[in-house]
C-alpha cells in the first residue's frame, strides 16, 4: 500500500517518502546530538530547531508512519520602481503560497488513502531531515535538499498517517555524489556559510537566516550590502549548482509596484493603510505575512 500511494502521488507531479513513527526518537536525536556537540549556533537552534512537535496530534493518535512529499516550486519575480528605474527582485522557492501547497498535498494524500480507510494530518517535524532519512532527498554541500527531477526547487510537506509502515524505510543521511568534487556553491557563497572543514552549514552566517529577522534587528556590520540578491532568502548557491541546471531559470508570476507603492512598503505602512490595489498585489503574491520584513530587506536591494 505504501508504494502504491507513492506512485499515485507521482501522477500528481509530486514525489514522496515514508519513515515509520518508531523512528521519531532517531529523528530527534539527529538534531539534539548535534546541538549537544555545539554544531548549531544557539540563536539558530532556538529560532529554527526547537519548536518541533515530536508526537502525533490528538486527531491521529495512532499514527504509524510519517510521509514526506516534495512538490515542485518555482521562483517568483517582483519589480519595484525606485528613482525612476525598475528594480527586479526574486523570491526563492518555498516562501510563497506554502499554506495552499500544504493543504493541496494534505487533501490529495487524504483522497488517495481514504479508500483504504487511512488518514493523514499535517506534521510539524524537520522537513529536510525527514526527506533525507526517507531516501526522498539527498543533501547538497549547501545543506539544501535535492530531489531527482526537481533539484532544490521544491517545497517539502510532512504528514502523520495511520498507513502501516512495516518496511524499514530509513536511510543514512547522504550528500549528493556530484558534490564530492564540486565547489561551486562554496565559491559563490559571499558570507562563508559553506565551510570546507565540515558538512553542516554555518547557518548563522547564511543570508537566508540573516534576512528573515524582525525589522528591529539590524544586519550585521560585516555583511556587505552588495551580497543581497533576493527579496527574502538567497539563491546564490542554488543558481550555480549543476543539479539545478534544468530548473534554475524556472520563474512564475510577476507583479509590478509603482514608485509610490514602493515608498509605502519602505516606510512600513501597515496593511490596513495601504491602497486596496497594493494590498491586492501583495495578496496575489502571498507576501502579506512578509510585510513586516519588507522595509528592511527592500532597502537593502534598492539603490541609494
Amino acid at each position: 500500500m505504501t508504494e502504491e500511494s507513492l506512485q499515485r502521488l507521482e501522477t500528481l507531479g509530486y514525489k514522496g517518502g515514508v519513515v515509520p513513527t518508531r523512528r521519531l526518537g532517531d529523528l530527534r536525536e539527529d538534531i539534539e546530538s548535534r546541538h549537544q556537540d555545539a554544531l548549531f549556533d544557539e540563536d539558530f537552534y532556538h529560532e529554527r530547531l526547537s519548536s518541533f512537535e515530536w508526537g502525533p496530534p490528538d486527531t491521529l493518535p495512532d499514527a504509524t508512519s510519517i510521509i514526506v512529499v516534495a512538490v515542485p516550486d518555482p521562483q517568483r519575480r517582483i519589480t519595484f520602481h525606485w528613482q525612476g528605474q525598475p528594480v527586479p527582485a526574486t523570491v526563492p522557492p518555498t516562501y510563497l503560497h506554502w499554506q495552499g501547497v500544504d493543504k493541496r498535498v494534505e487533501d490529495s494524500l487524504s483522497d488517495i488513502l481514504a479508500s483504504k480507510g487511512y488518514h493523514v494530518a499535517l506534521a510539524n517535524l524537520p522537513k529536510k531531515l525527514t526527506a533525507g532519512r526517507s531516501g526522498l532527498a539527498a543533501y547538497g554541500k549547501n545543506n539544501v535538499t535535492y530531489v531527482p527531477g526537481m533539484g532544490s526547487f521544491h517545497r517539502l510537506v510532512v504528514l502523520w498517517s495511520d498507513l502501516p509502515c512495516e518496511e524499514e524505510h530509513w536511510q543514512d543521511l547522504r550528500m549528493m555524489e556530484t558534490c564530492e568534487k564540486c565547489q561551486a556553491c562554496q565559491r559563490v557563497c559571499p558570507t562563508g556559510a559553506i565551510d570546507s572543514d565540515r558538512f553542516l552549514l554555518r547557518a548563522e552566517r547564511c543570508l537566508t537566516f540573516l534576512n528573515e529577522k524582525p525589522p528591529e534587528v539590524p544586519f550585521p556590520a560585516w555583511l556587505d550590502p552588495s551580497w543581497h540578491n533576493c527579496l527574502v532568502g538567497c539563491l546564490r548557491c542554488q543558481r550555480v549548482c549543476p543539479e539545478n541546471r534544468e530548473v534554475r531559470d524556472w520563474m512564475e508570476g510577476h507583479e509590478v509596484f509603482s514608485e509610490a507603492e514602493t515608498a509605502l512598503l519602505l516606510d512600513g505602512v501597515a496593511e490596513e493603510h495601504l491602497p486596496p490595489e497594493t494590498v491586492a498585489k501583495l495578496e496575489r503574491l502571498d507576501v502579506i505575512e512578509l510585510l513586516d520584513i519588507l522595509p528592511r530587506n527592500l532597502s537593502a536591494l534598492l539603490p541609494d
